[in-house]
This record gives structure tokens, sequence and C-alpha cells, in this order.
């Protein structure tokens, strides 16, 4: 075990790679692919020197590379210091820049629109995240809602990120059925995408009576909130760039006045404390039941809970909560 990464820590990467390992095995299963292969390769790899003790050490200095370049890219091997100034200078600029274009593709922090509140709380792991979340308006007062994850983490994760973004915005226009709109998404990331690489996704379009239509493809299950009590959904499909004809399915939910819809990513359920223990969709389920009349409030409970649950152990996923709740 590397004495510069604390154990906590790389248990948690460990449990982060053999995740992903498991999911670039069943994509490779599925269908062969050089580059799929190549990156099943490199966890392995990552894997090992976990095992041997050298896993965060750089291979050219045998110094430390970092715990932030760690969270950027899992499988890293050298560390930056190789990069001489005036190339830190560009990266760093680079990053700077990276992080205030993503913050414009986010909606406000708070919306009202068509009976609905609207919340959100966007928290990269770094200066740029691989979390998608936006809303937007549609006819007939109501409105497109989606929170999605790319795998893994840092510029990579968010150019993909991004690239849903104007996906989605595209296709919204459109005033497609839901499922059309998912498999069209899905079809495009998936020939645009490294192999290997996926999203999942919960997207919506909620309408002033209080029903929502939404498509939940490979993402954590999504909690509703009624009579102080909340509940997952746990239903649903492929995430999106697995397989061009991934198995989407809408589903319809009706609230009414004062219940809710508590989205989130894995980096909040999980989210892991001192002993290792992942704080589980549970757990945010009874935060986000407390007593609460805003969908900010919703949202905050669960961050803030989350974060108690943490305590000194440190994040290693971005982490994005969004909570829509029933006001008319």
């Amino acid at each position: 075990m590397s004495a510069t990464i604390p154990a906590p820590s790389v248990n948690n990467l460990r449990r982060d790679l053999e995740r992903q390992r498991e999911r670039l095995q069943v994509a490779l299963d599925a269908r062969s692919d050089v580059r799929l292969a190549e990156l099943l390769a490199e966890v392995d790899q990552a894997l090992g020197r976990i095992e041997s003790g050298g896993y965060g050490i750089c291979e050219i200095c045998h110094e430390s590379i970092g715990p932030k370049a760690i969270a950027t890219d899992p499988c890293i091997r050298f560390c930056l210091d190789h990069l001489s100034e005036a190339e830190q200078r560009r990266l760093e600029s680079d990053l700077e820049l990276a992080a205030r274009v993503q913050s414009r593709l986010l909606p406000e922090p708070r919306i009202e629109l068509g009976g609905w509140e609207v919340a959100h709380r966007y928290e990269p792991m770094g200066p740029v995240g691989g979390d998608y979340c936006d809303v937007v308006r549609a006819a007939g007062n109501s409105f497109y809602f989606f929170l999605g994850d790319v795998s893994g983490k840092g510029v990579a994760a968010s150019l993909l990120a991004a690239q849903l973004h104007g996906l989605f915005r595209t296709l919204v226009v459109l005033d497609l059925p839901l499922e059309t709109m998912v498999e069209r998404a899905n079809r495009v990331f998936s020939e645009s995408i490294l192999a290997g690489h996926f999203a999942t996704l919960i997207c919506g379009h909620a309408f002033p009576d209080g029903a929502i239509d939404f498509i939940n493809a490979g993402h954590p299950p999504p909690l509703v909130i009624r009579a102080g009590r909340a509940h997952p959904i746990e239903r649903g499909g492929h995430p999106l760039g697995l397989f061009s004809d991934g198995n989407h399915q809408t589903e319809r939910l009706e609230l009414a006045p004062g219940e809710s819809l508590l989205l989130y990513t894995d980096g909040l359920s999980e989210s892991t404390g001192p002993s290792n223990e992942e704080y589980g969709w549970d757990r945010a389920a009874v935060a986000a039941a407390g007593s609460r009349e805003k969908a900010e409030e919703i949202v905050e409970a669960c961050v803030a809970d989350a974060a108690r649950f943490r305590a000194s152990a440190p994040r290693t996923d971005d982490l994005t909560v969004m909570a829509l709740r029933r006001i008319d």
C-alpha cells in the first residue's frame, strides 16, 4: 500500500476502478473492440499498482503524483512536474477557461416555472467535472430536465458532458417523444465517443398539471418524496453510449402540490465515510424526506447530510443533486 495515499482513499479508488472494469468487461463481451481492450488493460494495470504498493507514484521521478491528478485520471502513471513551466501555465489557463465554459452551461441554481420549483447543486471534483445538468423550457409552460454522469473524471469527462448538453438542447426543439429523443442522442453519442465510455442519465418532461414523463438510462434511482417519506423508482435501461440500440422506456409519474422528485449522481449515493461505508440512496431518502418547503432546501439537506457522513474522508467523484418540487 503506498504511503502517499491514505488507506481509505486507496480503497475508494480500488472500488471505482473495479466498477469501471466490470462495465468495460460487459461492453467488451458484447462487442470486440481494440480501444475497449486497451482501456481494460489500463484499468488492470492501475489495480495491479494498487496491490503492489506502487499506485500514485510517478514512474519517472518516483514521487507522489498527487491526489488531484489521480482524481482527474485514476489510471495516471506520471506526475505533472515533468511539464515545463510554460506547459504548466498553459494547462492551468486551459483548465480555468474550461471551468468558466462549463459553469455557463449550467442552469440557474433555482428556477420557478409552470407550477414547479427546480433547484440544483453542482460540485465537480476539480476545475471541471463529468456530471451533466440542465433545465430547458418547452411549449405549454412545460420544461425538460436532465441529470447525467459521464464515465471518467476531469477534462475528458467534461467534454463528453458538454456534448450531451449540446445534443439534448438540439433535440428538445424538435418536440420529439421522449423515447425518440433519447434513442437519437444515444445513437449519436455511441458513434462519436471512444469505446468503453458511456453516460448514465435521467431525462424528463414536466408539465404544469404535475405529470412527469421520464427515462432512466442506467442512472441511480430517483426518489419520489410525498407524505414525509421518500421511495426510489428503480426501473431503468442501459447507459448511453454502451450500445447503439439502448433499451429505454418512458415512465410516467404524477406529483401533487408539495410533492417532489430528487435526482442525484453517484457522487452522492456512493460517497464513503471514514470506515469506507457508502452513503447510499436510503440515507439520501431520509435527508430529503424531512420537513422541506422548498426545492433548494431538499438539495441542501442532502448535500449537507452526505458531507457529515463523509466526515474526514475525501470526496472521490463529482457530485450533483437536483430537486423538482410541485408548488401549484
